[in-house]
């Protein structure tokens, strides 16, 4: 027997019953959870589900008293096995990419600023539109996906180009939730990251950028005021380009025991 899961489940029946009681449910709204559910998981979204509306909080809730950079939800387009690239490097991308050009640096150190050197970085992003190689059958396999390590200092540097907005799936059973809860679905352009230091447990990250009209509303809730950095523009001369490039850092302060503490 599994302790923890008979405790979770006891304790999940004693807060049904509450919100049962609270908001006076009836069989026919139990059978329509029961249907609804039913088409989540034959459409394929219970991950995205659980991914936009319920990760965060638990994230939330596991690390308010952790120090470190402050985890944040994988999302439903991490894929396995990208390539990998110089440090510094360039993400994968097409000849003609559109776009405006971004440089984004990190610094990895632990929670008391030492530098974490050869950490795995699992870096990717949407292109300029929006879309995720993997997913768009218009984009080319595995553009906007790589992996690097880290230098001597704990340094990352990789050029690519400034992700846009995007709208998760809206057409099956998740869409519907949302016309439920009168919410749209757009998630503000971000980076994400999944660090592995040689010593320690993963880090999953993302970084927004200041001004996205999304920040506050985003549809995961998975913005965090410390992953938010400043997008720099610069004149494209001093690089040989022929337009502007934009800049941005964060640093990332990781937990080699990454564990949630309860207080």
């Amino acid at each position: 027997m599994n302790q923890k899961v008979v405790d979770v489940y006891n304790a999940m029946v004693v807060k049904f019953k509450e919100v049962i009681r609270e908001h006076e449910l009836g069989h026919n709204d139990y059978h329509a959870l029961v249907d609804w559910m039913d088409a989540l998981g034959k459409a394929g979204e219970i991950p995205l589900f659980m991914d936009v509306f319920f990760e965060t909080h638990a994230l939330q809730e596991m690390y308010k008293n952790v120090k470190g950079t402050e985890p944040t939800i994988l999302g439903p387009y991490y894929l396995e096995n990208a390539v990998e690239i110089k440090n510094p490097g360039v993400l994968p991308m097409r000849d003609d990419e559109q776009g405006d050009i971004l440089y984004f640096t990190g610094t990895v150190t632990d929670v008391d600023g030492n530098p974490l050197a050869n950490t795995k970085v699992d870096m990717w992003q949407a292109d300029a539109s929006g879309e995720y190689s993997g997913f768009a059958e218009e984009l080319p396999e595995g553009i906007f996906r790589a992996v690097l390590f880290t230098d001597e200092n704990g340094n990352f540097e990789v050029k690519t180009v400034v992700p846009g907005d995007y709208s998760i799936p809206t057409n099956g059973p998740t869409g519907k939730f949302l016309e439920w809860i009168d919410s749209h679905p757009i998630r503000p352009a971000h980076l994400h990251f999944l660090f592995k230091p040689q010593n320690g447990d993963k880090l999953i990250s993302q970084v927004f950028f200041e001004g996205n009209p999304y920040l506050d509303n985003d549809v995961a809730n998975g913005v965090r005021g410390t992953l938010i950095t400043k997008l720099e523009k610069h004149d494209g001369a001093d690089k040989g380009l022929d337009k502007e490039y934009y800049t941005a850092h964060l640093d990332f302060k990781l937990r080699l025991q990454d564990q949630p503490v309860y207080n």
